[in-house]
């Protein structure tokens, strides 16, 4: 038995270094899910940036956040509709991470209201992000679980986020900036 706990810390390491998730048993909140965050751009994807991970909460998704090289200041951050942060066109353009489709939408309300409104189920606290470029927070997304999320992806967007389809949509995020996908297999 020792030998197979032994070896199972051997292997650790290295499943940490698979493509974008990591699946490891959490504390008292049971699962989490580790998604690897990478910078996107409109000629791919590029490189990592740090972690997301989620674990189910009494009050609803935890979220930590442990990121670098992002631009200071708030950054609008959502669940978003797949889990692909490749570039797709636009108008003929190429746009970064577009393949991730728009906001989770999941009861289709076609509004953004935040993390406590009614509108987008993928509406996520927004991001604050330090001088320094890091962020390394704890958040809740109070109408999530990861059964809901499971095969989407996590994106952080250039600006900030009113949590209002007013006056810009889907609260002025504006460009896709970092991106990662949530495992089909993820709970």
């Amino acid at each position: 038995m020792m030998r197979l706990a032994l070896a199972f810390v051997a292997v650790l390491p290295l499943l940490s270094a698979c493509e974008s998730v990591d699946e490891t048993a959490g504390a008292a909140q049971g699962p989490t899910v580790v998604v690897r965050m990478f910078s996107v751009s409109e000629t791919g994807i590029g490189a990592a940036i740090g972690t997301v991970t989620l674990a189910d909460a009494a009050s609803g998704l935890t979220i930590q956040a442990s990121l670098e090289g992002l631009p200071p200041g708030q950054r609008g951050f959502h669940v978003h509709e797949k889990g692909d942060c490749g570039p797709a066109l636009r108008d003929g353009k190429p746009v970064a991470a577009l393949a991730a489709g728009g906001h989770f939408d999941g009861t289709t309300t076609g509004r953004h209201e935040g993390p406590h409104g009614q509108g987008h189920r993928g509406d996520l606290p927004a991001l604050l992000v330090g001088d320094d470029g890091k962020v390394d927070v704890t958040l809740t997304a109070p109408r999530l679980a990861l059964s809901d999320i499971r095969g989407r992806s996590i994106m952080i967007h250039a600006g900030g986020d009113n949590y209002s389809d007013q006056p810009q949509p889907l609260g002025g995020g504006g460009a896709r900036i970092a991106c990662g996908v949530i495992s089909p297999s993820a709970l």
